[in-house]
């Protein structure tokens, strides 16, 4: 196994500030790369409010909190992830710009360091194939809110070594999270199962078996449930589960995978859940 000391996060969004504030507070020498100054000091600032919030409730002392700052660097160049022996990239969704990316970091890194992608619905192998090194590459995804949440998929491709695998369940361990093996097929694991009980649950409501209420008071309590699919929709994003649904169906021509009417067209008309201020409810 290959020992990690710091770790390169490429994006600061939602996901990458979460995952480079939980290396950062488990110990690990962050670097993290945005494309523009702005985002970048947006993802910084999340990093310093969220630790707070860690204080606050008193799950963090003032010292941790201050050392996990200290050991994040923010950079807009890649060529600051040079010294890095794992990166994980928490970038868009789209297949040509992270491809674009796993060029430059095949070139720039040194010959054994990893490259995960926290893609949660894209093919890794195709990224993987457009470095030099495919072996050393996988899928590493985390759970929004990222310091929160367990659980990480581990995404072996076909070309993976055991040896990177063990690498990097061993850093997940290290973050304080829970880690499974999954296979490199649309959705992994969590997502496989979830996008077709989100998508029947549009379709319930959209055939009218019961209010969005109900069905989620009915999930809740009857099920154990901390929220019902619709709220989970809007917590998750229409548009982010439109996204993962049609990658799902063109791969497995599913139809319990093929979105519903109603998604597409909320997703056309701009509710895409609590990012927007509307999806099935109304967060204004």
């Amino acid at each position: 196994m290959n020992e990690i000391r710091t770790v390169g996060v490429c994006g600061a969004g939602l996901m990458g500030n979460g995952i480079a504030q939980t290396c950062a507070a488990a110990g690990f020498n962050v670097v993290l790369m945005e494309v523009a100054e702005e985002p970048l000091r947006r993802g910084v600032a999340s990093i310093a409010k969220s630790l707070d919030k860690f204080v606050e409730k008193g799950r963090l002392q003032q010292q941790e909190r201050d050392a996990a700052v200290a050991r994040i660097k923010s950079t807009t160049k890649v060529a600051d992830l040079a010294g890095c022996d794992l990166i994980i990239e928490a970038i868009v969704e789209n297949v040509e710009v992270k491809t674009k990316l796993f060029t430059q970091l095949d070139e720039l890194l040194a010959p054994n360091a990893i490259i995960c992608t926290n893609t949660s619905s894209l093919c890794v192998i195709e990224l993987a194939a457009k470095t030099k090194r495919p072996n050393r590459v996988a899928g590493l995804h985390f759970f929004n809110p990222v310091p929160i949440m367990k659980l990480v998929e581990v995404v072996k491709t076909i070309a993976t070594t055991q040896d990177v695998i063990d690498t990097l369940f061993a850093f997940a361990k290290q973050l304080g999270k829970e880690p499974i093996l999954a296979q490199d097929t649309p959705g992994f694991v969590v997502n496989r199962l979830l996008i077709p009980y989100l998508l029947y649950a549009i379709r319930c409501y959209e055939g009218g078996l019961a209010s969005k209420e109900d069905i989620d008071k009915g999930m809740k309590l009857g099920c154990g449930y901390p929220m019902g699919p619709l709220e989970l929709l809007d917590f998750v994003g229409l548009d982010t589960t439109y996204f993962i649904a049609n990658i799902m169906f063109d791969e497995f021509k599913d139809p319990a995978m093929a979105a519903p009417p109603l998604l597409k067209r909320m997703v056309l008309a701009g509710r895409y859940g609590r990012k927007s201020g509307k999806g099935f409810y109304d967060y204004d």
